[in-house]
């Protein structure tokens, strides 16, 4: 503040009355309110405080002392993420910025990574999460051997029993079903509601896209959560071609 009215005075300028603003992002103060009189700004010497004049290897050497604070620490996570700062203050927030950083490090699905910090994780004990356990989680929902709803609840487990998700996954019977399992129960769903099918077929984007909700609920319903909803979706729209 001082360096900054030194700086104004020098070039010919004068300092003005003014409330001012901490702006975080570009590092300095900005105007915030202006003051019309002088009065509005009288000051009193503290009697009992004495003059503090740190020196600069002090204010470097507490400096060294402090965390990484909140911003840096966004910067960093959304550059390994590949979104914007904003994009990642609630995993912050939550001190699950360290637990992203170590996943996505390890090879995990950045996107991946921070949907789950951002819906699944805002419970006690996440940020005990083993980052290779968390990574693997996300390996296993990537390559479809969970669905979406199967790594949520592995997930979950994971958080309270630290255990291995494969491990967590077998336990629960969690498995993939495969391509020919999947289709013979959509086939199944489209047969039993042939109103609605038709309308997916025949109606706009808009109404197409409420209707895929509804029968890729119902496939899941059918096959007690093993059905990946993308697949599901891909199969749905497969069909209405061939229609």
């Amino acid at each position: 503040m001082a360096r900054r009215q030194v700086d104004v005075i020098e070039a010919g300028d004068r300092i003005h009355q003014e409330t001012r603003h901490w702006d975080e992002d570009a590092g300095r103060t900005r105007a915030g309110r202006s003051k019309e009189g002088a009065e509005d700004y009288r000051y009193f010497l503290e009697p009992d405080l004495v003059v503090l004049d740190p020196s600069p290897e002090w204010v470097a050497e507490i400096a060294a002392t402090l965390p990484v604070l909140p911003a840096a620490r966004r910067a960093r996570l959304a550059e390994a993420a590949g979104v914007s700062p904003a994009e990642v203050t609630l995993h912050v927030e939550r001190d699950l910025d360290e637990l992203a950083l170590a996943a996505i490090g390890g090879g995990a699905d950045p996107a991946r990574v921070l949907n789950h910090i951002e819906h699944n994780l805002a419970v006690d004990g996440a940020s005990g999460l083993d980052p290779e356990h968390f990574s693997a989680l996300v390996q296993l929902e990537l390559d479809g051997i969970l669905t979406a709803t199967q790594a949520k609840q592995v997930l979950a487990e994971m958080v309270t029993s630290g255990a291995h998700p494969a491990d967590i996954a077998k336990g629960r019977g969690f498995e993939a079903m495969d391509t020919s399992a999947l289709e013979d129960v959509v086939d199944a769903v489209i047969a039993e509601n042939p109103g609605d099918w038709a309308e997916f077929v025949a109606g706009d984007d808009k109404k197409r896209g409420k209707l895929t909700g509804f029968f890729v609920g119902q496939v899941m319903k059918a096959s007690k959560g093993q059905a990946d909803g993308k697949a599901v979706t891909a199969l749905l729209n497969q069909r209405r071609t061939q229609a």
